[in-house]
């Protein structure tokens, strides 16, 4: 069993980070490479941390980990240093671990028992402790092809190579079926690949792991669009099952506000993809922040992706915008009581660095040049509040005080709206929720027969730990519509939602 003292013996250490002065000047994750042996040890300290609980909700597929990670398993093998048990356990609930350990925002310790109190110094470093699981996994070459023994006959065409797209075709690969997995990009891994900046998973990462997978029998076809370059019919032709992982990447715009139209606004991925190009070696991107001041609207992940590669293009200034107020720092519980995620302020690597973040304001026009390019922006401070005829959310100005700001670079990181519209989803009859998703049944089969969903693509845009629980789900029911019966794990339902307050 675990050291149910341990939280007591040793405090919550965060991972060591690169100086900012350094990182700033590269593209090299922020984090620090350790000598293997020191990082062992010392993460072995945190594994410590994790106690005999009882009920470990770290892994409840409600309130923690929807992959259903064996948290306290894995930890208690780490604190007595069988790293090869570990990630044997590691890598039972999750194909890919090393993605989760770096991008992950860690629901799992939001869900912690550690997390009640501030007293018990924080939750395990869950995160820190399963990157370095995975790390040394494939350092001491624990990570190895697993290609099936046995073919079905069957063959699955995969759309997509996100996290979602290359966790259902390895399971699906190592159930024996023959997949391929089309993306319609010049490179494999969808956002992993062009949305994730090299500062916060370096593509050696992905890479190495794309390779198991052919190795495992998986083929790959990029710059391929399913439903134009390869039509539904010749799809449907060649393959008895299709699992539509394409993503939500319609990004959401503010067409409202005046000046929208001048050049230099543009929606986040319209900066993020180009960098993450040149970043492997194509050139110098087309929306480049050198020698700009640059303003970024919206306060999540995308936002502070977007800040960071700022920062590192050479940026003269970055503030970012958020309408809702600063939030507290520590737990609200009766906002966000345990074990839900909480509404805190969350601070990412990159806001160390430079610039500044600014709470409670909103665009009220951009101001342009006489060329026609936008060169500031005008703000007020809001709130946020529910319409109380509708209920719908509205931002009210506070006060009719202006605030001038520089922006030759502006960009909306203000969320996602759904899948994209595509020729595909046309000509497979299929259409799009209000909330922009594709829906699916009970066995994650969608309206058209033979046709699987899942990922960001189903869910909307959510959390890389969804993407591959999701994935993995949906190739065991893609499994057992094939053969009649699975042995693969199916760890969430369709219908499964985090725990919130409502």
């Amino acid at each position: 069993m675990a050291d149910p003292t341990g939280f007591l013996a040793h405090d919550r250490q965060e991972p060591p980070k690169r100086p900012t002065d350094e990182r700033v000047g590269d593209w090299g994750e922020v984090y620090a490479q350790l000598d293997p042996a020191e990082r062992n040890k010392s993460v072995r300290v945190q594994a410590t941390r994790c106690m005999d609980c009882g009920i470990p909700f770290c892994h409840s597929d409600s309130a923690g980990c929807p992959l259903g990670n064996l948290i306290p398993e894995w930890n208690d093998l780490v604190r007595r240093g069988d790293w090869t048990a570990a990630g044997d356990r590691l890598h039972a609930t999750n194909n890919f671990p090393e993605f989760t350990g770096k991008l992950c925002p860690a629901p799992c310790e939001a869900a912690c028992v550690l997390s009640i109190s501030p007293e018990s110094g924080g939750p395990v470093a869950i995160k820190r402790v399963e990157a370095t699981i995975a790390d040394q996994a494939w350092e001491s070459g624990d990570v190895r092809p697993e290609p099936p023994s046995l073919s079905t006959g069957q063959c699955v065409a995969v759309v997509g190579s996100g996290p979602a797209g290359l966790a259902a075709a390895q399971q699906l690969t190592r159930a024996g079926h023959d997949v391929t997995v089309f993306e319609r990009d010049d490179r494999l891994g969808g956002l992993l690949r062009y949305g994730i900046p090299e500062f916060k998973m370096e593509k050696k990462v992905l890479d190495r792991r794309l390779a198991q997978l052919r190795e495992e029998g998986t083929r790959f076809v990029t710059g391929c669009e399913v439903g134009v370059d390869l039509t539904v019919e010749d799809l449907r032709a060649q393959y008895d099952a299709v699992v539509l992982a394409v993503g939500a990447l319609r990004g959401r715009d503010d067409t409202t506000t005046p000046g929208r139209e001048l050049a230099g606004i543009h929606l986040a991925m319209e900066h993020l993809v180009p960098a993450n190009k040149m970043c492997e070696g194509d050139g110098p991107p087309s929306i480049d922040a050198e020698g700009k001041h640059v303003v970024i609207i919206g306060g999540g992940d995308t936002g502070a992706d977007c800040y960071g590669t700022a920062i590192r293009q050479g940026a003269l200034s970055v503030t970012q915008l958020d309408q809702y107020p600063l939030p507290p720092s520590t737990r609200d519980d009766e906002r966000s009581p345990w074990p839900t995620w909480p509404y805190v302020l969350r601070t990412y690597p990159v806001h160390e660095e430079a610039g500044e973040r600014v709470f409670g304001v909103a665009v009220k026009r951009f101001v342009g040049d006489e060329d026609g390019r936008v060169r500031a922006i005008e703000l007020q401070h809001v709130r946020v509040r529910k319409d109380p005829a509708t209920g719908l959310r509205e931002v009210v100005p506070v006060s009719d005080e202006v605030e001038v700001l520089p922006a030759d670079l502006v960009l909306f990181a203000i969320g996602f709206e759904g899948v994209e519209r595509m020729r595909l989803l046309d000509d497979l009859g299929l259409s799009t929720t209000t909330r922009g998703a594709l829906s699916c049944g009970t066995d994650w089969q969608t309206s058209a027969p033979d046709v699987f969903v899942c990922g960001d693509a189903h869910r909307g845009a959510s959390l890389v730990v969804w993407a591959i629980a999701e994935g993995r789900s949906a190739a065991a029911a893609v499994d057992r519509h094939l053969t009649g019966t699975t042995d693969l794990p199916s760890p969430v339902h369709p219908t499964a939602l985090p725990l919130a307050v409502v």
